[in-house]
Order: C-alpha cells, then structure tokens, then sequence
C-alpha cells in the first residue's frame, strides 16, 4: 500500500489531505497520480465515490505549483452545474496551503460575475461545457497558456448531448497539452471521445466497469403499483436507521409527488432538486443535505453525478432508471469513503425487462424481498394498470415477434362475443 508521500506529493498538499481526515490514498489515486505526473495521458475508470477528483486534482494543482499570470493553465469540464460547485470546492480544499486561484464557471445565472473573476487571475478553472464557450466566445477566456484539460465524468458528458460543444472547446484549446478522461463506465461513446482527443493514454481501470461499489449492500422489491410504492416509501422513511436518505425518481413530476407525500410525515427535513428548481435553491437544498440539516432528498438523475456525500446511509430508487449505467451513479451515492450504505429498489411489471439489463451490466443479482404485511396495498391509479400492461406486452413482443399480446387475446375474446350476441340477434329475427 503506498502513501501519498511514496506518490510523491509534496508536504502542503498532505497537509491539506490531512485537514480532510484522510492518510492513506484510495486505488484510483496509487494508479493515477504516478502517469500523471509523469506527463502521461489518463483513462481513469473507477465507480463513483473512490476518489477520483483527488486522482487527477493532486497532481494536477502540484504541476501547477504556485498562482501564475493571468490567464488559466488547466481546464476541468464536468456535465452538470452541481458537479463545478462540487469540483470546484474539493480541489479548493486540496489548494488550501497554497495560492492557486481555482474558478468555476455555470450556467444558470448571468456570466458578468464569473467573467470579473476570470479578470482578476485564474490558474484553474472549473466549467460546464456551454457556458465555457459563452465566455470564451465573449474573448473573457485566454487559453494560449492552457496545459491540461481535464474530461470529468465523461460518460454524463456524453450522455447528456455535449459533444459538439467539446469538439468546439477542442478546437480553441492549444495542440500541446496533457489530457485526462475519467468516468464511472468506459461505454462505445466513451471510447470513441477517448480516440478523438487523448494520444497512446494508458487506460486505468480500478475496477469491472459499472460494478458498484463493494461497500454498498443492494435489495429489490416487486411492488405493483405507485401508491403502494409511495406507502411502503413513507414505511421505510418512519425507520430512524434510514439516516441520510436519497430518493431517486425518473421524472420532476413523479420527484415532485413524492416529495408533496413527504412533507407532512414528520420524519425530518426534506428537499427536492430537479430540472425545473432554480439554481440557488438547487444549491441550496444540496448544501443544507450535505450540511446534515436535511435528512431526505427527493431527486432526479441530474443529481445523480452533483452529489459526494460521505454520511449517505441508504439510496431508494423509487423509479427503475431507463439508463442502466444511471442505477450504478445512484446507489454510487452512498457507501463511500468506505463507509457502508444500501440501496433500495422499488420496480413494477413493466420493469422486469430494466432490471435484467441492470443486473446483466452490474454482473450480480440483486437479491430480492418483500413489502411487510402491515404495508397497505393500494389501488392503481386510473389507467395506470393499462399502461404497465402494454409496457410488459411491448417487451414481450421485441424479444419474441410472434407473441400477440395480453391486449390482443382480450381482444379476441370480445370479438368472439360480439359475434355471438350478433348471431343470437339475427336468428331471433
């Protein structure tokens, strides 16, 4: 096992290690920081929550010594405006001994601020990949001095369309610099992006890709309906064992009923971030649950990569993620640090299909249990049973061509019926 004294990094930076409770690297920082520092090019794959940011962020700001200019020297992109303020605060505290001037750039609000502080000197910056190029293209951004660029959670980069707004950063960027890509999941796209800008890097594998973490004890549970699973939700939130609680849902409106079943519960502070909060209150609602001031969060997957929480005890997918690598980011959530945690998934008929897919990328099988007795069964809503129905069927038919369907035998049923009573009909006549 080596220490961050055998990788080399120097006594401010341990300091700083030291400051954030930590002496021993993880594996993703013995294998990382060595090429790195070495000038060589870095695939890092390695499940959320095993110290990434810190594999590249040490040597990174140990290369860059010291505030220099004006201009940046190093380039972090990241998908999501959760992630720069995340990024941007953990390379802060490894800087913390030293005068490096570490920036992050968002969207969101207006540029006028960000583009004051990049004037004031910048050695790193932090950025989403739009508002990048808004403030380059504003001529607020110099990049002749630029050295490293950084692709930080690759897979959600691409994931979310940003292709071309990185082509267009690539094409900007100096032709001399050292590149690094990491990502939880090494999928096609990801290598392809890995072709189009990294040159003979060595691939860094911590562990199979999308296998969560070890430290995370996962379950299933077959539940039929929406208001089942909201009932058993409310059930498990009233156990005080359930800590510090992410509740993952697939859509804003699905977050928001949740959210709306919760509050008047009485078990604790809850939040919710999707798509449509504003910004400060999404940054908000993430600072007091990381604080400890909020017990439950409520989210979609766009906060599924913006959340580094060491104390998160349990994840509960209450929607299946139609992303299957989005199932490994979520319960990534917890059981980090190696901290233990659990995830609990909730998933319905229609579902089955999803979760042999999750199971086949993630190479286990997640055990399975059951709803306790005491837990009311609940009635579809209207239309609701259809619509799982012909979700169920839908699969069906793509695995086999030649099955008709439950819709369809049901069909033919009142068919023959019909024609029956119409039979009877004419011969009265």
């Amino acid at each position: 096992m080596k220490s961050f004294e055998d990788l080399k990094i120097t006594r401010q930076f341990i300091n700083a290690i030291e400051d954030l409770g930590f002496s021993v690297p993880t594996e993703v920082q013995q294998k990382c920081i060595g090429p790195i520092f070495g000038g060589q090019e870095v695939i890092g794959i390695a499940p959320t929550g095993t110290g990434k940011t810190a594999a590249y962020g040490l040597p990174l700001l140990q290369l860059l010594k010291y505030a220099q200019g004006e201009n940046p020297r190093a380039l972090v992109i990241v998908p999501t405006k959760e992630l720069v303020l995340q990024v941007t605060e953990k390379l802060g505290e490894l800087a913390k001994y030293t005068d490096l001037r570490i920036v992050g750039i968002y969207g969101g609000i207006g540029p006028k601020t960000q583009m004051e502080t990049i004037k004031n000197g910048v050695d790193l910056v932090v950025a989403t990949p739009g508002r990048f190029m808004e403030i380059y293209l504003k001529k607020s951004l110099v990049l002749k001095q630029l050295k490293f660029l950084v692709l930080d959670e690759a897979d959600k980069i691409m994931d979310m369309g940003f292709m071309p707004q990185l082509r267009n950063i690539l094409e900007v960027l100096p032709r001399k610099r050292q590149n690094l890509l990491f990502s939880a999941t090494f999928s096609e796209r990801v290598e392809q992006l890995s072709f189009e800008f990294l040159e003979f890097p060595v691939k860094i594998e911590v562990s199979p890709q999308a296998t969560p973490v070890k430290t995370v004890s996962q379950v299933k549970l077959a539940i039929a309906n929406r208001l089942t699973k909201l009932n058993y939700l409310k059930f498990l939130l009233h156990n005080p064992e359930l800590e510090r609680v992410i509740v993952f849902a697939k859509t804003r409106d699905t977050a928001t009923a949740i959210y709306n079943t919760l509050v008047n519960q009485k078990i604790g502070e809850i939040r919710i971030i999707h798509a449509n909060k504003g910004q400060n209150f999404r940054i908000n609602s993430f600072r007091e649950f990381q604080d400890g001031n909020v017990r439950i969060l409520v989210a979609t997957d766009v906060a599924a990569r913006g959340i580094d929480i060491e104390d998160v005890s349990h994840v509960i997918n209450f929607d299946v993620p139609m992303r299957y690598e989005d199932y490994v980011h979520r319960i990534g959530r917890t059981g980090r640090a190696g901290k233990s945690g659990q995830s609990i998934t909730f998933y319905q008929a229609d579902d089955v299909w999803h979760i042999k897919k999750i199971e086949k990328l993630i190479g286990m099988t997640i055990p399975e249990d059951e709803i306790p007795a005491s837990v009311e069964r609940a009635d579809y809503l209207p239309g609701e049973q259809k619509q799982i129905l012909r979700e169920v069927d839908r699969r069906k038919k793509i695995e086999d061509p030649t099955f008709k369907g439950a819709f369809h035998e049901k069909k033919s049923v009142l068919v023959k019926k019909g024609l029956a009573s119409y039979s009877k009909k004419k011969k009265k006549r």
